[in-house]
């Protein structure tokens, strides 16, 4: 069974999509956009002025916290920093376990990390917190923080199981993937390295039912809470994640494809937006390839699918993979190495295919729930030899779910080299179309781990050779995506970072473009139990601010209290400013008595 069949599975599964157009939006698209922007401007006199955020008032910040919460978290973010602990922490836990006996054990980590960083055990138990932030404006997004314990050589052989293909298997179909979506050995254990995002390994059809279970009743318990909830979910908790390394593959070797011939047209290293193919030059470069008769490469590029202007940009490139076209019969590449033309669909058994449709049904399932309940879904981004599949199958989302509001958010990770790109393209697909553009905004979760792929296996390092150049390119792709708010009122991003100098960055930009908090364009999102010196001056400010908020069984989590852990000693310079206002909130009320101060 080919993977061409992907493309139709698409479109069943997740139901219908806009015919692709290079033509601007249509007038009913342009009038839905713009009269929700009167409609914001007509508002807005009759809106109370923003009140400025101060990150640096602790008795503002910290008003939620009573005192003994603060102890705990100068206590927790002390051991954070000590190297000598976290080196040998998985040691240490085992100890305290093996001493204090379960209970006792159980009641340490609910005084110390476990209550730093989980809300509880279940969706009952974590009520009162969820009720307790939202009185201080602060929102939740669920997240059942269980994982798997398993052992590197467990996680490794689950890995090479479930992303190897039954003909790689046998020996006929590795050549024909590139490397960088080929399983690797040295690589199978997919948390190494990974200290702020679960790892899903795949177990079963079975497992994945259950995966989506725990993010329904996640979007369940989310609908129930507030007005305007959010979920998370992933796809590699969904499916077979050998698909979406095929898929990743194809993917990315069309796009090269386009790449490569913008070059042969002298149009190398310009923006993705800004490189468009001349049809014609195009046409005679496939037909000197020997790919189809210069009779049937006509019947590709026709004013209904192109327009009239005489060239073909990345979208519509896009496009012509799906099989709405003659040319899905003809998807062939060339190979650098080789320089022969190569199938760009692989094959697919009947039991992968049969994944494949299950993984995309319970996409769907999620998707339907999102919709019924009012929460919003945000995909979150994966690693870069999973994440085009990922990104691909969102935007297919986007388009059948995000008609009137951005229900499905698409998450990017702004240490990627095309994370610009990226951003650009989608936004441009949204226009066209006519959805509403929905983005989760991060930095990235697998940095280290993807170098030391990249190198090992040898192919180019995604991410972006420093912290500084990140910093630009999370800033670069924030400023367009609020660009595009001012002139769109049914765009939304969510700036999920704890970084002060982005969240300064954004309340700036949005009073220079009179993005008011009360649109709820703008979210912005930090971890239960880090940066509330962020979140809460936001939240009693009135801008729309989200903790994501994990729960689970003491034991079950504590692979994420290990990753809470490192990822504190990581960020140690935000670490030390959070640590020294708590310290300072601490002192204030030693000073003035209120050391038993009551929230309200």
């Amino acid at each position: 069974m080919s993977l061409r069949r992907t493309f139709p599975l698409l479109r069943s599964a997740l139901s219908r999509r806009a015919p692709l157009s290079t033509a601007p939006a249509t007038r009913e698209q342009h009038a839905a956009g713009l009269e929700a922007v009167r409609g914001r401007g007509a508002a807005e006199a009759a809106r109370p002025p923003v009140p400025a955020v101060d990150f640096g008032n602790t008795q503002e910040a910290y008003r939620s916290r009573r005192s003994w919460e603060l102890v705990r978290s100068l206590l927790v973010l002390r051991l954070c920093a000590s190297p000598a602990l976290l080196a040998r922490h998985e040691q240490l836990l085992r100890l305290a376990r093996r001493l204090l006996g379960q209970r006792l054990f159980d009641r340490l980590m609910k005084m110390t990390f476990y209550g730093q960083f989980v809300a509880g055990e279940d969706q009952e138990s974590i009520r009162p917190l969820i009720q307790h932030n939202r009185a201080f404006g602060v929102g939740s997004i669920l997240d059942y923080g269980v994982e798997e314990d398993l052992t590197p050589e467990e996680a490794e052989r689950k890995e090479m199981e479930s992303c190897t293909s039954a003909s790689e298997r046998d020996g006929h179909g590795t050549s024909k993937r590139e490397k960088q979506f080929q399983a690797h050995r040295a690589f199978g254990d997919r948390r190494d390295g990974v200290v702020s995002a679960r790892t899903y390994f795949y177990a079963s059809e079975a497992k994945c039912d259950s995966h989506m279970e725990t993010f329904l009743r996640c979007i369940e318990a989310s609908g129930g809470a507030s007005e305007d909830g959010f979920s998370a979910i992933k796809l590699t908790a969904l499916g077979r994640p050998q698909f979406l390394l095929q898929f990743s593959d194809v993917l990315t070797k069309w796009r090269r494809f386009f790449h490569q011939m913008a070059a042969e047209q002298g149009k190398a290293g310009l923006a993705a937006m800004d490189t468009k193919l001349e049809v014609a030059a195009l046409q005679e470069s496939v037909v000197k390839m020997g790919i189809v008769s210069r009779m049937e490469i006509e019947n590709w590029f026709t004013v209904e699918t192109l327009g009239v202007s005489g060239t073909l940009d990345l979208l519509d490139w896009g496009s012509l993979i799906d099989s709405r076209t003659e040319l899905s019969k003809h998807l062939v590449v060339p190979n650098m190495q080789t320089g022969q033309l190569e199938p760009l669909l692989s094959r697919f058994t009947e039991e992968e295919e049969r994944q494949m449709t299950r993984m995309l049904q319970r996409m769907d399932v999620l998707a339907k729930k999102a919709s019924e309940v009012g929460v919003r879904l945000m995909v979150d981004a994966e690693q870069t030899y999973f994440q085009p599949a990922i990104s691909r199958l969102t935007l297919e989302m986007q388009r059948r779910f995000n008609v009137e509001r951005p229900l499905i958010f698409n998450t990017y990770q702004c240490y990627l080299k095309d994370a610009y790109d990226n951003v650009t393209l989608d936004v441009e697909l949204a226009r066209r179309e006519g959805w509403c553009f929905g983005a989760k905004l991060v930095r990235g979760a697998y940095m280290a781990q993807e170098r030391a792929r990249a190198l090992e296996i040898g192919y180019e390092d995604p991410i972006n050779p420093t912290y500084e150049a990140t910093n630009a390119m999370y800033h670069r792709c924030l400023n367009y995506v609020l660009e595009e708010l001012k002139h769109n009122a049914r765009a939304a991003v969510m700036v999920a970072s704890h970084n002060e100098d982005t969240v300064r960055f954004t309340l700036c930009r949005m009073e220079e473009l009179g993005l008011h908090p009360a649109d709820c364009q703008v979210y912005f999102g930090q971890l239960l139990g880090m940066c509330d010196q962020i979140s809460f001056p936001l939240g009693q400010a009135g801008f729309p601010v989200y903790k994501y908020v994990p729960y689970g069984p003491v034991m079950e989590v504590l692979p994420y209290l290990s990753r809470r852990a490192l990822e504190n000693s990581g960020v140690m310079k935000g670490a030390q400013r959070e640590w020294q206002l708590l310290w300072q909130e601490l002192k204030r009320r030693l000073r003035t008595g209120s050391l038993f101060h009551r929230p309200a």
